[in-house]
């Protein structure tokens, strides 16, 4: 089972090697369900068995599908229907997630986001921007600080480019003021400029 070392450098990494590998995010006090990153089953039916009877022997309880292209559902339910499978798809185009997208994702999750005894895999397709951006958006929900929830995120999975954490961030203080949402934007944003990373580097190497 390919599961996440410690905090290798992007330069360390092979981006495809990655692509589907088990990453799960430890934060210093699990205040609910692990979470776990990864890409998506393999499109060859034999080898989408392996892969699930890996995410088995893990203990995934919960899986939260973001892609809005396709789904897993029924090989899911046919081979491992203990597995709850959620369904959340989205864009990957770069531009702006709606707020709808996270309401859905905590609604759809809902109070097993805090079940100590859930381990979630959050998944779209590469594992790089659009589930990684969500799970922003359920750390922030279970407690956690913003800038250890992107620290913790990259250091599961170097190739987590986290682009749509500034959508995650504008959707957990949408109650908040001007200036609060602001200085959160800039946060991400200083975050991004200290911790680099090369989208089209990772996406060609995986492809």
């Amino acid at each position: 089972m390919s599961v996440s070392n410690p905090s290798p450098t992007i330069s360390e990494v092979n981006p495809a090697e990655w692509w589907r590998t088990l990453c799960e995010v430890v934060m210093p006090k699990r205040n609910g369900a692990r979470i776990v990153v990864s890409g998506d089953l393999h499109h060859e039916h034999d080898q989408a068995l392996k892969q699930l009877q890996e995410w088995q022997a893990y203990g995934i309880t919960h899986i939260l599908d973001v892609r809005g292209e396709h789904s897993d559902i029924k090989i899911v339910a046919a081979n491992a229907n203990e597995i709850s499978y959620i369904e959340c798809g989205t864009h990957d185009n770069g531009g702006p997630q709606d707020a709808a997208w996270f309401d859905s994702a905590l609604e759809k999750v809902g109070a097993d986001l805090f079940d100590s005894e859930a381990v979630i895999l959050v998944h779209c397709h590469m594992g790089v921007n659009r589930a990684p951006s969500v799970v922003v958006r359920l750390l922030l929900a279970q407690g956690y600080d913003l800038v250890p929830v992107l620290n913790g995120i990259r250091k599961a999975r170097p190739i987590a480019a986290i682009l749509y954490a500034e959508d995650a961030v504008d959707h957990w203080l949408a109650n908040e003021s001007v200036e609060v949402r602001r200085d959160a934007r800039q946060t991400v944003w200083a975050w991004h400029d200290d911790n680099p990373v090369d989208i089209g580097w990772i996406i060609d190497r995986i492809r």
